[in-house]
């Protein structure tokens, strides 16, 4: 039987499972429920009514939200020598070829997000199961992999969203922290929605997004109306 403390138990009876709130009206009252001694993550959730089986309608991404996470990520980089200067000055914590493939091998993972540049590709081929087996590997549908180091390195260190559908249609993803202006947490989670709700899948028919709920970390739900409408 799961156990909820008595904190999370009172403020669940502020939380109305049948009730669908406004967007304002969900992070003021989500604000108010919020009562952790730290900074809680605010994460949204999406059900989407795609076939996750079906490789047209899955949704793999990156997003940059308007004002950010709220916290910076670590961010390595894997580029040609003479990038390296400019992939440490943009934030990154370590950057380099060879030298830093043979550093994870032997055991170095303290970093949040691995980018790269396509001619690294054969270095990083070896770390397959390492960095693949955390979801890690740099790819070009997550907007990890691409020509531009130093614009990778700033987006991701500045907090960028990755985010990927789970086997059952849903995608989570952090939209910023508690202690944000109410018009910031609106905008961040207003923007990731509408991302998504225009990345239909062209094979998708009838309802697209099914239902969309915010949490903190430690508060349970609340759902929300859709905030675009869709043609069936």
């Amino acid at each position: 039987m799961t156990f909820h403390s008595k904190r999370f138990r009172n403020v669940m009876k502020q939380a109305d499972p049948t009730v669908e709130y406004e967007i304002e009206e969900a992070v003021k009252k989500l604000k108010t429920m919020a009562n952790a001694k730290f900074n809680e993550t605010v994460e949204l959730a999406i059900k989407l009514d795609i076939d996750p089986k079906q490789a047209d309608q899955q949704l793999r991404g990156s997003f940059t939200l308007p004002h950010g996470l709220g916290k910076s990520k670590k961010v390595i980089a894997f580029c040609a020598p003479e990038q390296v200067p400019d992939a440490l000055g943009a934030g990154a914590v370590k950057a380099g070829l060879e030298d830093l493939a043979a550093e994870i091998e032997k055991g170095y993972m303290d970093f949040d997000v691995v980018v790269a540049t396509p001619d690294s590709r054969k270095v990083m081929g070896k770390l397959g199961k390492i960095l693949g087996a955390k979801g890690l590997m740099p790819n070009p549908k997550s907007g990890t992999l691409g020509p531009n180091i130093v614009q990778l390195v700033k987006e991701f260190s500045a907090g960028k969203v990755e985010y990927r559908n789970d086997a059952t249609g849903n995608i989570h993803a952090p939209v910023g922290k508690i202690q944000f202006e109410q018009d910031k947490l609106v905008d961040n989670i207003r923007a990731f929605y509408m991302h998504i709700f225009e990345r239909r899948p062209s094979s998708v028919r009838g309802v697209y997004m099914k239902s969309a709920f915010i949490c903190t970390t430690m508060s349970p739900s609340l759902r929300l109306k859709a905030l675009a409408k869709e043609t069936k």
